[in-house]
């Protein structure tokens, strides 16, 4: 007689709640593709997004939810794909590049421990350089040579398109990630002690962002200011938050070639806006992360210093019976 192996049952509970994540992660995931759509740059005829919120998403819900978010961040492309063109077998390619690029970006940032608070330098340097700048060259290299591959696109117009990919996608983990995990780890109740000093600093960005990217003078450079002082003052929150509105705000006039980005050529539009931005998200996210760091290692040397000062009365305090005898003794 055969024997019969039990099979275990998989958890209803479980299956409910990963379905759930994966349609949540695939819904997040197209909502952000057609937000990224909305502003696009053609450059040697290929459309390409400048940033590419997509890949902030994708990464920020693996580091989150864990690599089973996979399932989602597939289904979203393809749904992303499926609004713009036709569905055709060769897309099944771009499905796997635009999801091997951020499972690839999350398993750089585990291998060197990741910390998901960018509380250390490290961290956000890791961010920039693995996630960012390493990992979404596979997207970039899987989406231009497809467009080669099929004939969408000439051979010498390889490498523009390619960097535009490239910086697209690394611009979206660079400036959507670290807001979503800020969001992610915020607390409730907000502490409004400085209330008054946010909304200072909101209402002076909300004026100077718009003049600094619409006025045909150059004024770029009054961004870093208000990009300095939202990090020293509100760290990782302020200062991304801040860029992304500035980012936003340099999209916009660089897609409807005003301010600085008039008179130039798309291929000069690209590298000044991409540059810009790139700049920008690595002060913020830089600056930020080395403050906090900072900030977390005098709290520790501090509470360091606690510790010591009560142990010390503790073995004052000890060594005062011993000392009484003494005294009446000599009395």
């Amino acid at each position: 007689m055969a024997a019969v192996v039990g099979i275990p049952d998989l958890d209803p509970r479980r299956t409910a709640l990963f379905a759930v994540q994966t349609l949540a992660v695939a819904v997040c995931y197209y909502a952000a593709g057609r937000l990224g759509l909305v502003r696009q740059l053609v450059i040697e005829g290929a459309v390409f997004t400048p940033i590419w919120p997509p890949t902030g998403v994708a990464v920020a819900c693996l580091l989150i939810l864990g690599l089973r978010a996979w399932v989602g961040i597939a289904l979203g492309v393809l749904l992303v794909i499926v609004s713009i063109t036709s569905l055709r077998p060769l897309a099944l390619v771009n499905v796997v590049g635009n999801t091997a690029a951020p499972v690839c970006a999350c398993l750089l940032l585990r291998k060197v421990g990741f910390r998901a608070d960018l509380a250390r330098l490290r961290d956000g340097l890791a961010l920039v350089f693995l996630a960012a700048l390493t990992a979404m060259l596979l997207s970039a290299t899987v989406g231009a040579g497809l467009l080669v591959l099929t004939g969408r696109l000439e051979a010498q117009s390889f490498w523009p398109v390619w960097l535009g990919w490239w910086v697209g996608d690394a611009m979206g983990v660079l400036i959507v990630t670290p807001v979503l995990l800020l969001l992610r780890s915020a607390r409730l109740p907000v502490n409004l002690s400085r209330w008054k000093e946010a909304a200072g600093l909101a209402l002076i960005c909300l004026a100077a962002v718009p003049l600094a990217t619409r006025s045909p003078v150059s004024l770029l450079f009054l961004v870093y200011p208000l990009l300095i002082w939202a990090a020293l003052r509100f760290l990782l929150a302020g200062s991304m938050l801040c860029a992304l509105f500035t980012s936003v705000m340099a999209t916009i006039a660089a897609t409807d070639r005003i301010g600085p980005f008039a008179r130039l050529s798309r291929v000069e539009v690209m590298i000044k806006l991409q540059a810009f931005n790139g700049t920008m998200a690595l002060t913020a996210l830089l600056l930020s992360a080395v403050i906090m760091e900072q900030r977390n290692t005098r709290r520790s040397v501090e509470h360091a210093c606690q510790e010591l000062v009560e142990v010390l009365e503790h073995l004052t305090a000890g060594d005062a019976p011993h000392g009484r005898p003494a005294k009446e003794r000599d009395g």
